[in-house]
This record gives C-alpha cells, structure tokens and sequence, in this order.
C-alpha cells in the first residue's frame, strides 16, 4: 500500500509538472510574434531605447539642444545676435523691423560693392567670416543696373543672377539674412527700367520663395531730380509683382535724392501693402545733424527707416574719415534700432572699400588687411576690436579684465559695469565698457539714469542702447523708450560705451 501511495503521487506530480508546462507554452503562443525577444534583442532595444531617450531629452547632433549632462552641444548653441534661426521671418511693426515674437530687431551688415566688378568677394569663406568673426547678420548683394557690366547695360545677365544666387545660397548656409539690391544709380529714376526690374523680381521671388531671409531693395538710390511721386509709382507696379511669390517679405523703397528724402516718404506714405520700409543712406563726413535731424523725425512721424547703406567718408565714397559723426549716427540708429548695412566689401582704392587697396585676399582677413574704414566698422559690429587675426585689441590693446563691479547707483536704480577692452589708436587711450543696469526697488519704473565717475576727464566715443553725454569726469548715462521699463528687481544688459581719457582710467 504504501509503495501503490508513494507511485500514484510521482505520477500526480509528473502530470502537474506536464501540465504547467504545456500552460506556460500556451500563453508563450499568445503573445505576439513581435513582441518575442532573444536576450540579444533585448540589449540591442535596450540600446535603441537609450539613443531614442538621448534624441528626446538631450539633443546631440543638429538642432539639439542638451547632452544628458544638460549642456548645450556645439550646433544647439544660439547666439543673442538677430539672426533667422533665432529671429524667424522678420516683418514690419509701426516703425520697427520685428522678429516672428513682435520683438524689435536690428540687422547690422555689409554691402558688396558691385558684383559685376567684385565678382570674388562674393564666396562662402568671406561670409562665414563676416558671420562668425564680424557678427554681421545681414548681406546687401548690390547688383548695378546701368553702369558698365550693369543688368539693364551690357552686363551678363544670368552671372549677375547666378552671384545673387550664391550669395542668397551663403548667407542662408549660415545664418544671415541678405538683401537683393536693383542697384540704380545714373539710371537717376527707377522707372527708366521699370519693365526689367518687374520680370527679374518676378523671377528672384520665384526662385526665393521658400526662403525667410531674403529682402527685396526695388531701387537703390534715386536721384537726378526723381520726386517722390515718380518713386511711389514706380513701386506700386514692382511690390504687386513680389508680392505674388514672396506675400510677406520685406522690400525695401528708396527715396529721393540718393535716398535721403525720407520726410517726403513721411509724408506720402506707400499704402495698401505690410512690410515696407524706406531707405535712408549716409556718408558721415558729409552728412551730419541735419540729415540725422531727417531721419529722427521721419521715424517719428511714423516712417519705418533702414539704412541699407552708409559710409565714415565723404558722399563720394571716398575723401577724408569722419569717426564722430560716423559714432553719432550709429548712437542714434542704435537708439531707434535702425538697420544699418556698410558700404564697401571690395579693395577698390577709395576710403569706403573695408579691404585696403592692393590687398588681393578674398578671405581669411587680418587686422593689418583692413582699411580704416574696415577696422572701424569691425570694431562697431563686434563691439570688441581683439578677436581679428592680427590685431591684439583694436590696434594694439588688450581685452579687459572681464571683472564686474557696481559703478554707479541712483535710488533703486543699479549699475554694474564690466571692462570688456581696453586698445591705443592714434595716439588716444579707449576704454570699452559693458553695463548692466537693475532694479532693485520692489516696484517697475518706466525710465532709469545713472552718473558713471571716473579718475579723469573723459570723451565720449560710442555708446549703445542709452543716451549718453559726457562732461568733464562723468558719463551720463539714461535709457531710451526700448528699455527704460524695468520691473521689480528686473534688468537689462548689453548697454554699453567707448570712451577715451588717460592711461589707467578707470572708473571711480
């Protein structure tokens, strides 16, 4: 009985072992075939699982933007420059270039001269210089119409359209926005090739149509006694035309007398149309308070202003450098966040060319390339002069000490300031400051000034985003509309100012 008991139960717990097992392969058959796994499999999911968390948390490759440490990867980081990956499709709001968030934005740039003559400056290599080392954010690509060479003259057509092209091809590539610039000049009115500008705008907007960054100059520089009702008309005709590929880009009108009328523009403004402004163009040894006093006033009256083009010399491009008008015109573009494009990008021997005659290099600029004009005009747009191969801190200094300190205080209104350079020219001592200026009060103000003290007198150079005057060893310093309100405990930075005085100024 007992060896019957034991075997019946060996048998038992052989059937429920059976039994088990054929349950267990049971459900293994229904599961989806997908769904089962090799231990390879799972490690090589396990690894797919990890690149796919490493896409979607921490970008590591283009357009990311963190690593799993939380760092920003090279190709993530953007820079605070308006630039279309940061600033998107730019439009016009009341009298101010915005970006897609309704934000004012300034471009700041250079010009080519004409492309049929300096068909070389126009290369990707130049451009990322311009981009990366200049920090310029936009291209003029200034292409003549009657000059010899010119588009409406004997010039090759479908060169001058294919340099558009490249230069269009290397300012999107990276990261610019650029002008298409119907280069009039002794043509005088715009409508003498008014036909020809309406088919090669047809075709430009055609062929740009999917690009956010290009904008449209439909006439340089009238002039020759072309009123502005010539000129109104003549864009009446043209804008319809770019209108039909390109709806919201911006175009550019020019006004009269070289583009310096742009009262008269104030006055009979285009209509029926959205994202159109007017240019204005100087040269500041012999344009000064006057024609600054015009375009105030214009912007004032409600004119959206852009200075597609401008010079430090006189009206011819050439003749005798004038820095401060050249640094009063940009304190007051900066002030109205005006759009400012250089003129020249070219080694032509004449004052406004950036590249100094006789040198034939086509990129990778040094200081000791440059002409005043270029060494100028690359200390403006970087705000810093010691980052060119070749020069150690604008003509021979050095950078600052980086260090920040509270400078300046009136009520709740706080300034820290920070030497970023510091350079000899000319015999001077220039010192280059930037600002932060705070709220520390538990309520928002809508304006702020504040009194910089140094250990000797002082003159004023340049200054940006602020009014400025200086008087004996004190900088006055207060805001302008864009930046005067500050909330509580709030601040705002990138202020700043170029001053001279004697050697080991500084700030008391």
């Amino acid at each position: 009985m007992k060896k019957e008991k034991k075997f019946t139960t060996i048998v038992l717990c052989v059937l429920l072992v059976v039994a088990l097992c054929l349950s267990a392969c049971k459900k293994a058959d229904d599961v989806p075939k997908d769904d089962k796994k090799t231990q390879e499999q799972v490690e090589k999911d396990g690894e797919s699982k990890k690149e796919e968390d490493k896409d979607s948390d921490g970008e590591d490759e283009e357009g990311k933007e963190q690593d799993e440490s939380g760092e920003e990867t090279k190709d993530a980081k953007k820079s605070d420059i308006p630039s279309p990956s940061v600033s998107g499709k730019l439009s016009v709001s009341g009298t101010r270039l915005v970006d897609e968030n309704g934000e004012a934005v300034q471009l700041r740039g250079l010009s080519t001269h004409g492309m049929a003559w300096f068909p070389q400056y126009v290369n990707e290599a130049l451009f990322t210089e311009f981009r990366e080392e200049w920090k310029a954010n936009v291209i003029r690509l200034a292409m003549y119409t009657a000059e010899s060479g010119g588009y409406c003259t004997d010039g090759d057509k479908e060169n001058l359209k294919n340099l558009i092209r490249n230069g269009v091809e290397y300012a999107t590539k990276h990261d610019m926005y650029v002008i298409v610039d119907w280069h009039i000049l002794s043509d005088n009115n715009p409508n003498m090739h008014k036909a020809e500008a309406i088919d090669f705008f047809a075709q430009m907007t055609k062929e740009f149509s999917e690009h956010d960054n290009v904008i449209y100059e439909i006439c340089n520089e009238p002039n020759g006694g072309t009123s502005w009702s010539e000129i109104k008309a003549y864009a009446q005709e043209v804008i319809p035309v770019i209108r039909a590929n390109a709806p919201d880009a911006v175009i550019l009108v020019g006004t009269p007398n070289w583009s310096q009328y742009v009262n008269e523009a104030a006055a009979d403004p285009i209509t029926g149309y959205d994202n159109i402004m007017y240019t204005l163009h100087f040269y500041a040894a012999t344009h000064t308070d006057s024609l600054r006093n015009t375009m105030a006033a214009a912007i004032d009256a409600g004119l959206p202003v852009f200075v597609s083009e401008y010079g430090i010399c006189d009206a011819s491009g050439n003749g005798g450098i004038d820095e401060a008008q050249a640094n009063a015109w940009v304190q007051v573009m900066d002030q109205y966040k005006v759009s400012y494009v250089a003129w020249n990008i070219s080694n032509k021997n004449e004052t406004s060319a950036i590249i100094r005659g006789g040198v034939d290099k086509v990129s990778g600029l040094t200081w000791d390339d440059l002409s005043d004009s270029g060494r100028w005009l690359y200390q403006v747009l970087t705000r810093d002069g010691s980052n060119l191969s070749g020069n150690d801190g604008a003509a021979g200094g050095s950078s600052g000490n980086g260090s920040s300190n509270v400078v300046a205080k009136s009520g709740d209104i706080e300034a820290t300031a920070t030497l970023a350079n510091s350079w000899e020219s000319n015999g001077q001592k220039f010192y280059q400051y930037t600002l932060t200026i705070k709220n520390t009060s538990s309520q928002a103000c809508q304006s702020w000034a504040v009194d910089v003290k140094f250990n000797g007198d002082i003159s004023l150079s340049d200054g940006w985003n602020g009014q400025y005057s200086a008087e004996g060893d004190t900088l006055h310093i207060s805001s302008v509309d864009y930046n005067g309100k500050l909330d509580a405990g709030g601040s705002t930075g990138d202020v700043g100012f170029i001053i001279s005085g004697k050697a080991g100024l500084e700030i008391q």
